[in-house]
């Protein structure tokens, strides 16, 4: 199974502006992003997608590989689909290139979903991780899924969900980490699918898949790294790197 990676790259952002440029340890958080899945040895090759010539030399200096995209888009998906169009693999997984922590075996545990499904009946899967703390399940910033008893997606919501109305009754919740890894025909139908109300109202793109009739098969993993969305992550991430002893 022919398997590769994309990372979907904008410069500016609302929160942290070029933060994929900003400095984590002497290396930008793309570069750390890019570096990190390449050294899982999972794929047969890495590519930035990147809206910014800047984002492209960052990664190309340092001997990596990166294209640009023709035009801006609403969404990651959006941006890697245009250049997925032109490569030859089963399965591509989007990394976020504000994850510079990302690791092995979550993504392995995502490509196994796609060799081990012989019929072929998974078009999309993604990550998420149980929630234990009860600040982030009320976070509107965390995003929550409910699955089904095959792990296949109900729904994907900023809300809490489920909504335990019975204090008595213990419920699971989950945080939906945006990782995705696709059949070629599901990502390349994505961008051909309008845009979708729960899509727009939540603003989580992958809802419109579910609109569209499309499950995501969740993965559940333990690990949780520390994404870079607003300035103070960048400290966070320092941290996180000294309890772990990365370089």
């Amino acid at each position: 199974m022919k398997a590769i990676a994309l990372i979907p790259a904008r410069l500016e952002a609302t929160r942290f502006p070029r933060k994929l440029l900003a400095d984590l340890r002497g290396k930008s958080v793309l570069r750390r992003t890019y570096e990190a899945a390449v050294n899982t040895g999972l794929f047969d090759e890495v590519v930035v997608v990147a809206d910014s010539d800047e984002l492209i030399q960052e990664i190309e200096k340092h001997g990596g590989k990166a294209v640009k995209s023709r035009r801006e888009y609403e969404s990651g998906t959006d941006r890697i689909a245009e250049v997925a169009a032109e490569l030859d693999a089963d399965v591509f997984l989007n990394v976020q290139g504000d994850e510079p922590f990302t690791q092995k075996q979550p993504l392995a545990d995502l490509l196994n979903v796609f060799r081990n499904d012989a019929e072929q009946k998974v078009r999309v899967a993604s990550l998420c991780r149980k929630l234990s703390d009860g600040n982030l399940v009320a976070d509107s910033n965390i995003v929550k899924v409910v699955f089904d008893k095959d792990q296949n997606s109900i729904y994907f919501s900023r809300s809490i969900i489920p909504f335990p109305r019975g204090k008595d009754i213990g419920v699971s919740h989950y945080q939906h980490i945006g990782v995705y890894a696709f059949r070629k025909v599901a990502l390349m139908a994505f961008p051909q699918m309008p845009m979708t109300p729960l899509e727009v109202a939540e603003k989580i793109e992958c809802l419109r898949f579910l609109e569209n009739g499309i499950q995501l098969k969740m993965v559940e993993t333990t690990f949780m790294g520390v994404g870079i969305d607003a300035p103070g992550d960048i400290a966070r991430a320092e941290a996180f790197m000294d309890q772990y002893g990365l370089k």
